[in-house]
């Protein structure tokens, strides 16, 4: 039998826009003062605003992958098309003229970290149970990495995993855990060898979220909100058909995921950046020079952070993996948007310090509060300056005990 001939990009944009429009309404412009002003870095939401915000973007991500546009970079085993990359950015592109519903972290987490770790390091039966259904938001997924005891150190994790009578029992605490409440497997990085090299102990295992001994603890930010979760492991019993790779080499498993983690935050803090100029553009009068260079400094800086993200994306459609540009793009991501809240506060003044009802304005707090969140989520700034400097500009490591 022949195959089918390959589709075009031309044609694959096409038919993409053909299906996006049958399921969604061209995204409308926005205009400054029309609609909501949220400029939220993370989300305030109560715990059934985010079951129910989750269950939304689930729903059309279903819709998506059984329509054949979900996962077009994965072979046909898992319901892919097994087109280039150069073909899913092309969709995305296509996707953001549309309203549908944007992705939550947590969306990102499962597609397009966990999943890939699934299909390198796990079982045919894991894979087999588990890829398809996270590709298709079936189940969504959690990481279980940082611990207060580590801060950005993950090779230092004390969660214990022992093995008794064939199976495991994991007893420990992570924290910063995005989408705890509403994740159905988080993967754990844990301990399972004290007497190793700190690198050579630790193991990883897939944890249903709701298996005995597993409580989840929202934290309150200074923001109000609660994006983030403390998550207690007690006497957790897993099976070995749980584990995620083999015994020892967990350190190797979570660098897969924090690699795919790294490349998916070059585009952060962007949106809010554009906002801040248009702030600039609409504030009914006209703007000193100390606040022209810093818009201009800002508008500057994120179009470095856009190219950046194109090289980034060059590289995935050529096939190489990305180096040194995702840490770049990571501390892009972050220095934007601290200037965004230098610009914002320079622009409002004693309107950002109290609520006085006018759009586009008291609703920058939750920006400012939650943008140097960013410096630690995904990689501190100190450990993508310490892969620049060793990795790239060969300099010493760093002394470590």
């Amino acid at each position: 039998m022949t195959p089918p001939e390959p589709i075009s990009l031309d044609e694959f944009t096409i038919a993409a826009r053909a299906w996006l429009s049958s399921v969604a309404e061209p995204r409308r412009t926005a205009q400054w003062g029309v609609g909501p002003d949220s400029v939220a870095v993370f989300e305030n939401w109560t715990a059934e605003e985010e079951r129910a915000e989750t269950d939304r973007i689930s729903a059309y991500e279903k819709v998506k992958y059984d329509a054949g546009w979900g996962a077009l970079t994965w072979p046909e085993e898992y319901g892919g098309r097994g087109l280039p990359m150069s073909y899913a950015l092309a969709f995305r592109h296509e996707e953001e003229a549309f309203d549908v519903p944007r992705r939550t972290e947590m969306f990102s987490v499962t597609q397009q970290l966990v999943a890939p770790a699934i299909a390198q390091w796990g079982t045919t039966e894991q894979r087999d149970h588990y890829v398809r259904a996270m590709l298709r938001t079936d189940l969504i997924a959690c990481q279980l990495f940082s611990e207060t005891e580590a801060g950005s150190d993950l090779a230092a994790v004390r969660t214990r995993a022992v093995e008794r009578d064939g199976h495991w029992v994991l007893d420990g605490h992570k924290v910063w855990t995005s989408g705890a409440p509403v994740a159905d497997i988080g993967v754990a990085v844990t301990r399972t060898d004290s007497s190793a090299a700190k690198h050579a102990g630790l193991t990883v295992f897939l944890v249903p979220m709701d298996a005995a001994g597993v409580t989840v603890r929202p934290i309150r930010q200074m923001t109000g909100g609660s994006s983030f979760n403390e998550v207690y492991l007690d006497g957790v019993e897993l099976s070995d058909d749980m584990r995620l790779g083999p015994v020892g080499q967990g350190w190797k498993v979570a660098l897969t995921v924090l690699a795919a983690e790294r490349l998916d935050s070059g585009n952060l803090g962007l949106a809010n950046a554009d906002r801040a100029v248009d702030l600039a553009r609409n504030l009914g009068r006209p703007l000193s020079e100390l606040e022209q260079d810093l818009v201009a400094d800002l508008v500057t800086r994120s179009y470095v952070q856009r190219l950046t993200g194109m090289r980034v994306a060059a590289a995935l459609v050529s096939g190489v993996d990305p180096g040194p540009e995702a840490s770049v793009g990571k501390l892009l991501a972050t220095d934007t948007m601290a200037r965004t809240s230098e610009v914002v506060r320079a622009l409002l003044g004693p309107e950002l310090a109290a609520n006085t009802g006018g759009w586009g304005t008291w609703a920058w707090t939750e920006h400012l509060l939650g943008a140097p969140g960013y410096r630690i989520a995904g990689g501190t700034d100190e450990i993508q300056h310490n892969i620049l400097a060793e990795r790239v500009l060969g300099l010493p490591r760093e002394p470590r005990p």
